[in-house]
């Protein structure tokens, strides 16, 4: 049985699922996280489903030996491809990241929701059903959003290339006739002021960070799981990519507001079941 003293693992391809690590935080906050930035294998969206399994098990096994008594996969492609498996393989408790289809769907006026995602999560399997559970009375547009996630990853949140393509993304959404848009990248939730300028006080904005956060307690709750401490929790970042380059962008994403909560830095060594090897320095 795990220890209720051990950390929560969380990851992410990069920093988006840091929006899921700010709610879990505020909600818990004697809780330690481990959170891992995969930023080596960035951007998932990009990728085959049978890669971003064998990472999101690579990572999930890293998570696991660093004693994590529950594991959130803060991002949504990777939660598409990857987290029913590794439910069958670990065992440990899962929390995943699924686009805010069921709360759009109530909460919509016009019959017509939107979901911007990744290229990757609009071709996955999850999300096709997740469509036909909570959309089968609402219209549901898919938006596939390009380079979106990238411009969060590199702490681009204000510039012009930026908004123009958030600009693009809300015309579709206009276009198609939705009140409603759901975030369906971790990322975007970086972007969500910049969303909802362009969109105007027609079109609600949502993103499922808070819910993954209220998802982690109730696991919590119902295995009693939880620290005994009800603040002073400690939070760890790794990557697999340039830690100095991860740590810049938080620090970037805190200036334009982001309550990311300081913590420790440590560097990783992943060897791989190919056979090939990943640091950071």
């Amino acid at each position: 049985m795990s220890d209720a003293s051990a950390p929560i693992g969380m990851f992410d391809s990069g920093v988006g699922g840091l929006a899921a690590l700010i709610e879990t935080h505020r909600l818990l906050p004697g809780e330690d996280i481990t959170y891992i930035a995969d930023s080596a294998w960035f951007p998932y969206g990009s990728r085959p489903p049978t890669e971003i399994l064998d990472r999101a098990t690579t990572i999930t096994r890293l998570l696991v030996e660093r004693g994590a008594k529950l594991i959130v996969v803060a991002c949504n492609t990777a939660t598409s491809a990857a987290v029913a498996d590794l439910r069958e393989r670990f065992d440990v408790p899962f929390v995943g990241t699924e686009p805010a289809l069921k709360p759009a769907a109530q909460r919509t006026l016009a019959g017509r929701v939107a979901l911007l995602v990744t290229p990757q999560t609009a071709r996955g399997q999850k999300l096709a059903a997740l469509i036909d559970r909570f959309g089968s009375e609402v219209d549901v547009r898919t938006i596939p959003a390009p380079d979106l996630a990238e411009r969060v990853e590199a702490g681009e949140l204000d510039a012009a290339g930026t908004r123009a393509l958030v600009r693009s993304y809300v015309a579709a959404v206009r276009d198609c006739g939705a009140d409603v848009l759901a975030l369906g990248c971790t990322h975007y939730a970086f972007l969500r002021p910049m969303i909802e300028e362009e969109a105007g006080e027609g079109i609600v904005v949502i993103e499922p960070s808070a819910a993954v956060a209220r998802q982690v307690v109730r696991v919590l709750d119902a295995r009693r799981l939880h620290a005994s401490r009800s603040s002073g929790g400690r939070v760890l970042y790794l990557t697999s990519g340039d830690a100095t380059s991860f740590a810049a962008v938080r620090a970037r994403l805190v200036v334009a507001g982001a309550d990311v909560p300081a913590g420790a830095d440590e560097p990783w060594t992943v060897t791989e079941e190919k056979g090939r090897a990943r640091s950071a320095p």
